[in-house]
């Protein structure tokens, strides 16, 4: 279950990346970055996103 809600995150970040950040980091600094990275251009957005996520879930795994 946790994989394909990552697979999902990691979809929504490259196609709406404000989404895969809000859906993993909700309302604050890293949902506001990335939301003005997108507004600059999607590509930007798309690439913050995708590492915030990556670098998030590392953290977790590193955790356990």
């Amino acid at each position: 279950m946790g994989s394909a809600m990552n697979l999902l995150r990691i979809l929504l970040a490259i196609l709406v990346p404000p989404l895969g950040v809000f859906l993993t980091f909700g309302l604050g600094p890293t949902f506001i970055i990335n939301l003005l990275l997108t507004l600059l251009g999607w590509l930007p957005g798309s690439i913050h996103a995708v590492w915030a996520i990556m670098k998030h879930e590392q953290q977790l795994n590193r955790q356990l």
